[in-house]
C-alpha cells in the first residue's frame, strides 16, 4: 500500500527508512513511522528487537547508518544530543545522590545557561506538578523508587523539551508502584502536553498507557495501530502470541466463500471466521482466539461449539482459565470471570463441554 507523505505540522518525530548496523548486525532494518505531537506513543517487544536503539538514535545517542529522522519537519540526524529538543528519562534515573531534589531538578537548567534563581523557580514549578514540593530538601536517598522516578521525569521535563523519550523506566519498580506509576506518567503527559514516547517489553504498559502502539521484533516493525486495534486484530502470530494471552490454532482452510472463511482444526473440528486478504484455499496457517471471548456451555449453543473435555481449573485472582481439550483436537484456554454478577459457570475438572465462540471472536493470521 502506498503511503501518503505526513502533514508535519502535526507530526512530532517521522521516522523514515531508518537503518541501523553494528558492523555485519542489522538491529534496524528500515523503520517507517510518524509520531504525532502531544501523543503518548510506545515502542513494545521483546529484549533485542531494537527498540531502545531506535529511541537512542532519535535521541542522538546513536547514529542513523541509513535513512532519515525529522522532529517538527527538521532533520536532525546531524544534530547532537545536546541540540535536540528533547530529553531522557533512563531506566536507572541517574540522580546526584550528593544534591538536593531541587538541585537535581535545575542542575540540567543551570548547564544550559539559566541563572541559579531562575533554575530553582522552575525547579520548584516541576516539583509541584510532579507532586514531590515537599521533598524539594531531601536526597535521592531518602526517598522511595517512584518519588525517585518522578524526580527524574522533573529533571527531564524542566527544560521544556518538545519530546520526552521514557526508556523502561517503570522496570525497577514493584508491580503496585508500576501500576500507579502508569496513571500518573499519562496524566503528566495529558497536563503537560509533550510528546511521550515510551519504551517497554511489558505488553500491560503499553496497552493501558498509550495512545498507538509499535510492535516490534528481530529489528522490525510488525503492527503500528491504537490499542485495541492491536489486540483485537493483530495482523500476525508474533503480535497475537505477544500481545495478551491468546490460543494459536493450527488451521487449514478449506472454503472462503462471502468473505467468510471455513477452517479446519484437525479431529473433525470447523469453524468460520472472517476472510483475511492473503489467505486463500489450501493455506496452512494459524487462527488467534482470546481466551475472554470464549464461553462452556454443557450443550451446543448458536454460536461457534468445539466439544472437549475440561482438563483443569486455575484460579487467579480476577479471573478462572479453564483448560479444555478438544475431542481429538488441540488444547484451549477458556477465561471466565471471577464475578458473581453475570458470571458463567465454571466446570468441574472432566467434564464433557462444548468450548463456544463469541461472534468475531476468531482471527486468521499471516505467519
Amino acid at each position: 500500500m502506498e503511503k501518503s507523505a505526513p502533514d508535519t505540522a502535526t507530526i512530532a518525530v517521522d521516522v523514515r527508512d531508518a537503518v541501523k548496523r553494528y558492523g555485519d548486525f542489522t538491529a534496524l532494518k528500515r523503520i517507517s513511522l510518524s509520531i504525532r505531537d502531544n501523543e503518548f506513543f510506545t515502542l513494545l517487544g521483546p529484549s533485542g528487537c531494537g527498540k531502545t536503539t531506535l529511541l537512542r538514535m532519535i535521541a542522538g545517542f546513536e547514529d542513523v547508518t541509513e535513512g532519515e529522522i525529522f522532529l517538527f519537519g527538521d532533520e536532525i540526524d546531524t544534530l547532537p544530543p545536546n541540540k535536540r529538543p528533547v530529553n531522557t528519562v533512563f531506566q536507572n534515573y541517574a540522580l546526584f545522590p550528593h544534591m538536593t531534589v531541587t538541585d537535581n531538578v535545575g542542575f540540567g537548567l543551570e548547564m544550559l545557561g539559566r541563572t541559579k534563581a531562575e533554575a530553582r523557580r522552575r525547579a520548584g514549578e516541576m516539583l509541584e506538578l510532579v507532586r514531590l514540593s515537599q521533598f524539594a530538601g531531601r536526597k535521592p536517598a531518602q526517598l522511595s523508587g517512584g518519588q525517585q522516578q518522578r524526580v527524574a521525569l522533573a529533571r527531564a521535563l524542566a527544560p521544556q523539551p518538545k519530546v520526552l523519550l521514557l526508556d523502561e523506566p517503570l522496570s525497577a519498580l514493584d508491580l503496585k508502584l508500576r501500576q500507579t506509576m502508569r496513571y500518573e506518567l499519562k496524566e503528566l503527559q495529558r497536563e503537560t502536553g509533550i510528546t511521550f514516547i515510551f519504551v517497554t517489553h511489558d505488553q500491560e504498559e503499553a496497552l493501558t498507557m498509550s495512545d498507538r502502539v509499535a510492535v516490534m521484533s528481530s529489528g522490525e516493525l510488525q503492527q503500528l495501530g491504537e490499542a485495541r486495534e492491536i489486540y483485537e486484530t493483530p495482523h500476525n502470530v508474533f503480535v497475537a502470541d505477544f500481545i495478551g494471552e491468546t490460543n494459536l490454532l493450527e488451521v487449514s482452510v478449506d472454503q472462503i466463500a462471502q468473505g467468510r472463511a471455513t477452517c479446519h482444526l484437525g479431529g473433525g473440528h470447523e469453524l468460520t471466521c472472517d476472510a483475511v486478504e492473503g489467505i486463500g484455499v489450501g493455506a496452512h496457517v494459524h487462527l488467534s482466539v482470546r481466551p475472554e471471548r470464549l464461553f462452556l456451555s454443557e450443550a451446543p449453543t448458536e454460536a461457534e461449539s468445539l466439544p472437549g473435555r475440561v482438563r483443569d481449573n486455575i484460579f487467579v485472582g480476577t479471573d478462572i482459565q479453564t483448560i479444555v481439550d478438544l475431542n481429538e483436537g488441540p488444547r484451549m484456554t477458556v477465561r471466565t470471570s471471577n464475578s458473581a454478577r453475570g458470571a458463567r459457570r465454571v466446570f468441574e475438572a472432566g467434564s464433557a463441554v462444548y468450548v463456544n465462540m463469541e461472534q468475531g471472536a476468531a482471527r486468521l493470521l499471516v505467519d
